[in-house]
């Protein structure tokens, strides 16, 4: 079992968001978030930490450039168990991200709207795939979940197991995410 102390949520789909963070809070769990779900979960009444504060640098380039960062990335990817991993976040002053969140930007909805090209482009998502496939990478450690209709696998999960996740789980997750990776990135090569 990994206990769950910090979520980084990022999603495009904001339906469903209340109940999961009900859990998340009950639980005590720590939330980060940028952009729209940021002010998404602070509209619902949630205590949340905005990336560029967590990172204590800016989005910039209009919002391209948010969650890449090496605070989330090597808080998503350390190695629990690693004593140079834990020396390198300490040295650095990061944390563990246990939890990502993340669904994509709708890049095939976008298809369907518009022929225009910088609108299209605009729409492939960098950040959330790269959060993905990091945290998928690392799921003996970190739990990601991709799609609203996780959320309720992940409170039963949550509950079931006072506020962590077993490595089961953690795994089916994960070959989830790298599908849902693989998906996305086979549509904008199309």
């Amino acid at each position: 079992m990994k206990k769950i102390k910090t979520a980084l949520i990022s999603v495009s789909d904001k339906k469903k968001l209340k109940n999961l963070l009900k859990i998340l809070t009950k639980h005590k769990i720590e939330l980060i978030s940028s952009g729209g779900t940021y002010k998404q979960i602070k509209k619902l009444k949630f205590k949340c930490l905005e990336v560029s504060e967590y990172t204590n640098f800016p989005e910039i380039l209009s919002g391209r450039v948010k969650t890449l960062h090496p605070k989330i990335h090597a808080g998503i990817l350390s190695k629990r168990k690693n004593r140079s991993h834990n020396r390198d976040l300490k040295n650095n002053n990061f944390e563990e991200i246990d939890l990502v969140i993340v669904n994509f930007y709708p890049f095939e909805k976008t298809l369907e709207e518009t022929n225009n090209h910088l609108k299209i482009i605009e729409n492939i998502d960098v950040g959330g795939p790269t959060m993905v496939r990091a945290a998928a990478k690392n799921y003996n450690d970190v739990t990601v979940i991709t799609s609203p209709d996780q959320y309720s696998e992940l409170i039963n999960e949550i509950e079931n197991n006072k506020g962590s996740t077993s490595i089961q789980f953690r795994e089916r997750m994960s070959l989830e995410a790298f599908s849902e990776t693989a998906y996305y990135d086979a549509v904008i090569s199309s």
